[in-house]
């Protein structure tokens, strides 16, 4: 659509503008304000006024400036080139930017998502002749070493291929198909735009019966998390929320990741993209930056556009979704988005709701949360994708009541409560096991099954331990330690080695950054054996501090730092160093029982 003049400038509030003589304006529709360009977003329209949420600076401008029209909502460009990108909130590539006019962003700069001169090799699977339907996938383009860009038919788009080209290199904007359909001929792109707020259409929804392993073993053994699902991470500042989703960014088994710094601090975003850059998989040669879009709306940039980085980032998110790829987006936070409804509210004068938020927060967070799931997609040949929310929040004071909290748990099904007192411990991930949970597990009931047929036995054991341990701890704070037997310690010493070899992990040790599905329940089966060791041992005879003594503790505490190609053997030994250990302890107490 071509731009035309629709308004001028009549008031400006900060990063809000009031324009008159909007006759031809739209909600939501994208415009340029003022001399030098600045974007914006119509918001409200009352007669042939308009206001305007500005997603920059509005210093410099001055009333009487033209408003121009684009004729098209706030819209993100999909296509090849989005993988290893940086952008900000309204997709403008930060690295591109900093080339072209250095480190600041100057006002009204615009500089295209996707290079418009590159060009990309494009190979045709389907012929001239074939009838299409939208989502069907006329070509590939190999976008990065890991990742291959699906060229899809537009949605809503139905015909027959009235031509394609032949393998090649073409540009984005060059038209590599014709498509006859009844309303005439249609030039097929690499390259499609989509407005943001509008979800993309689908077939329909599937049933979640797969997990996104993510690595760390609190999460995979207590609270799973499945494609396509909703988790909210949860905790006041200084728990590991960052540091947390950060990780299991790098390692999650998702094929492709789209990572939202939504007014977190620059550095933060600097940590990210400095640990995607250079780090591979285990199971890639490849940087992980080249299966990744980072979008970076940070602390010290404009508020307003926290609201769209959001919107941006799931609808690349499902871009990816559509060709058939496992997507996960993590959003850091959410309530950075929150604040900028609520500011947006603010200068809106609309009634305030709960803690100043707007009323509508809720169906805004649940507007977002719906574009989560696994789907069936759109074309002639079926394909699965999937999106899983990862959300971080940062409720004021660690206060999990508060609206934000309250109101995303009530769509997610996941929640890691992360513990202050667990993180000031130097305990990571500082995932609260009494207070997080997963609505998922019955539904990964069978994939569970097919890797350790005893796996919900052992969690469930596991954490009857943590809970008979706190139940312990009361009764010790109102009578005293000494009235506990040595199972009553046994209890408190195994759930300790519980919680520091096998909840606790380290965000940087090579090996225990990553455990592997299958070595987590055989740690976890190891445990709990040695715990039922302990108690046959105890009633056998044999002095807690004698077992506490046994050389294998020691092994039991090094397992989680024994690479996986290893672990079979050494845990294999392990166990068998047990069973002989225990053994002779408990013979030695036999006979001492006898002697006397």
């Amino acid at each position: 659509m071509t731009e035309t003049t629709i308004g001028t400038l009549s008031r400006i509030a900060g990063s809000f503008v009031t324009a008159k003589g909007m006759l031809n304006a739209k909600m939501f529709e994208l415009v340029k304000v003022g001399e030098v360009g600045i974007i914006g977003e119509i918001i409200r329209i009352s007669g042939n006024t308009s206001i305007i949420q500005a997603y920059e600076e509005t210093e410099g401008i001055k009333l009487g400036e033209k408003i121009i029209g684009t004729g098209k909502p706030l819209s993100v460009e999909l296509g090849p080139g989005l993988m290893g990108q940086i952008l900000d909130g309204i997709q403008r590539p930060l690295p591109l930017i900093a080339d072209k006019i250095g480190p600041w962003i100057e006002k009204g700069i615009e500089v295209p998502a996707i290079d418009r001169n590159k060009k990309w090799q494009f190979q045709p699977i389907i012929s001239k002749g074939a009838k299409v339907t939208s989502g069907d996938i006329l070509g590939v383009v190999q976008e990065t070493p890991s990742i291959e860009n699906r060229i899809m038919v537009p949605p809503e788009i139905v015909g027959v291929v009235e031509s394609i080209c032949s393998e090649g290199d073409f540009t984005v904007t060059e038209p590599i198909a014709e498509i006859k359909t009844s309303n005439g001929i249609k030039e097929v792109l690499m390259m499609q735009t989509w407005p943001v707020r509008q979800a993309r259409p689908y077939k329909t929804m599937l049933h979640i019966d797969t997990p996104l392993i993510t690595g760390q073993r609190i999460i995979d053994s207590f609270f799973p998390v499945a494609k396509g699902g909703i988790i909210a991470v949860t905790g006041g500042f200084g728990t590991g929320k960052t540091v947390l989703l950060q990780t299991i960014a790098v390692w999650i088994d998702a094929d492709i990741i789209v990572y939202i710094g939504c007014g977190e601090r620059g550095n933060e975003m600097a940590d990210v993209l400095e640990r995607f850059t250079h780090l591979k998989r285990t199971d890639s040669d490849h940087p992980l930056l080249s299966r990744s879009v980072l979008i970076a709306n940070t602390s010290n940039m404009p508020i307003l556009a926290r609201e769209a980085s959001i919107y941006s980032g799931i609808t690349i998110a499902e871009y990816y979704r559509d060709m058939g790829y496992n997507v996960a987006i993590m959003a850091d936070s959410t309530s950075r988005w929150a604040e900028a409804l609520r500011e947006i509210s603010g200068r809106l004068e609309e009634m305030p709701g709960e803690e100043g938020y707007p009323a509508y927060l809720s169906s805004r967070l649940a507007e977002y949360y719906s574009r989560a799931g696994s789907i069936k997609t759109l074309g002639t040949k079926d394909r699965e994708g999937s999106i899983t929310v990862l959300s971080a929040i940062s409720p004021p004071g660690g206060d999990f009541s508060e609206p934000v909290t309250r109101n995303t748990l009530q769509l997610a099904k996941v929640f890691w409560a992360l513990d202050f007192n667990l993180a000031h411990r130097r305990h990571y991930p500082a995932v609260n096991w009494f207070m997080s949970y997963s609505e998922y597990t019955s539904f990964l009931e069978d994939w569970f099954l097919r890797v350790d047929r005893d796996w919900q036995k052992l969690c469930g054991d596991a954490r009857a331990l943590l809970r008979e341990e706190e139940e312990l701890k009361e009764i010790v704070a109102l009578i005293g330690a000494d009235i506990l037997g040595d199972k009553q310690r046994g209890v408190f010493e195994l759930a300790k080695m519980l919680k520091e070899y096998f909840l606790m992990q380290s965000a940087y040790h090579p090996v225990d950054v990553y455990c592997p599905i299958q070595k987590t329940f055989k740690m976890l089966r190891t445990l709990l054996k040695f715990n039922e060791k302990i108690s046959t041992a105890i009633d056998s005879g044999v002095p807690l501090q004698k077992i506490l003594a046994l050389p294998v503790k020691v092994g039991i505490s090094r397992m989680k730092i024994v690479p996986s190609n290893e672990f079979d053997s050494v845990n294999a030994k392990l166990t068998a160093d047990m069973d002989e250990q225990f053994e002779v302890l408990i013979q030695e107490a036999r006979e001492e029982k006898n002697n006397d």
